[in-house]
């Protein structure tokens, strides 16, 4: 398996790995530093219940990739704590990140600069930073630390403007493109205002209590009024009601998987009726997975290509730029990247991710 193969070694690493438990919560948490020959590793620090070392292995990979496709000089990295913050408080939370920000410090800056991923914000790397005694120690800060926080959408500005381009590489007009996101959190949110402000259709979107999907579209602002009035997307009244799987069986321009991984898979595989997928989550599927769509004629924008916005952000933050600038970092190096891959794999009659990682090894080839 992937990521069996990962977690032994191979050409490109992993470099360190890292486990620890928290005996109080009983609670393990990981580092993976994947690959150094870029730079420090980058990749944020994830807080869900079930994630496991082998996940973690897979999004240092990703981040490999990703950050060499990107062109930035940062090696790959990922973290994760085994903890579900919906069943603790605050305080309870913010003690977790403050106990493994002390398990990494001697990992931190020279081999790992730390982010926000699921269930961390701002807020968390304020209190990560405050541990390390570094403000270097994690990007994605709040702006009174200096940072670009990842509530500024970077991700799906990212997202958004890999869908346009590869809608255009299709044949399509995003204008007139119907678009279904699954996950609105922090990624899923962003990536529906920026494309709904290039004028695509969003039809459907999604979030942990179900979908909701309007053949002539759902209005933005309306659905995040919803969210946050009913605790759901689930609550916007104008539309009919899904089951949240079933976001993934609409026969729709662009899907958009923007929240968890392997919600792709092989018990819906076949039901996928779309054009082009754009991975805004991170894996949201296996790579033979991938194969089989791509197979069918169906376009895929890999996640190491798609979603690579917010770790643009966080190099933007490193080097001390404002958000103009980032934004501007992040449309040039996602419309080179996402182009040459798509042209390259067009060209060549090869899978995407495949072509991806072709381009990513020559930048990775230790001398």
């Amino acid at each position: 398996m992937e990521n069996d193969i990962l977690l032994k070694g191979d050409s490109l690493g992993p470099e360190y790995i890292f486990k620890t438990l928290n005996h109080k919560y009983g609670t393990w948490a990981y580092l993976v530093i994947d690959n150094l020959t870029l730079g420090p590793g980058k990749g944020g620090i994830r807080m869900t219940p079930n994630v496991t070392e082998n996940e973690v292995a897979r999004l240092a990979r990703a981040m490999t990739y990703k950050n060499a496709l990107a062109d930035i000089p940062f090696g790959g990295a990922k973290s994760g704590i085994a903890f579900d913050p919906k069943n603790h408080t605050p305080a309870e939370k913010q003690e977790i990140i403050q106990w493994f920000a002390y398990q990494l410090k001697p990992f931190l800056i020279k081999h790992y600069i730390a982010g926000p991923d699921v269930n961390t914000t701002e807020i968390e790397m304020a209190q990560f930073v405050a541990v390390a005694g570094n403000q270097k120690a994690a990007t994605g800060k709040p702006k009174s630390l200096g940072g670009l926080p990842h509530e500024l959408g970077s991700t799906g500005y990212g997202i958004a403007e890999a869908a346009k381009i590869a809608a255009k590489f299709f044949g399509l007009n995003i204008k007139s493109a119907a678009v279904a996101i699954e996950g609105f959190g922090n990624v899923g949110t962003f990536v529906f205002k920026f494309l709904s402000e290039a004028d695509a259709k969003i039809v459907s979107v999604s979030d942990s209590s179900g979908a909701i999907y309007d053949s002539n579209g759902l209005n933005y602002e309306e659905v995040v009024a919803a969210k946050k009035s009913g605790g759901s997307v689930t609550a916007y009244k104008n539309a009919q009601k899904l089951i949240g799987q079933k976001i993934f069986e609409l026969d729709v321009d662009i899907l958009i998987p923007a929240a968890l991984p392997d919600v792709i898979n092989e018990n819906n595989v076949n039901d996928i009726k779309t054009k082009i997928i754009v991975e805004g989550a991170n894996i949201p599927m296996r790579e033979h997975i991938e194969r089989q769509l791509e197979d069918r004629g169906i376009l895929v924008v890999p996640d190491i290509v798609a979603n690579a916005g917010g770790v643009i952000s966080s190099y933007a933050e490193h080097c001390g730029y404002g958000e103009k600038e980032m934004f501007k970092l992040i449309n040039e190096k996602i419309s080179t990247s996402v182009q040459k891959v798509l042209e390259k794999a067009g060209k060549e009659n090869k899978y995407s991710r495949e072509t991806a990682k072709e381009i990513a090894a020559l930048k990775l080839l230790k001398p």
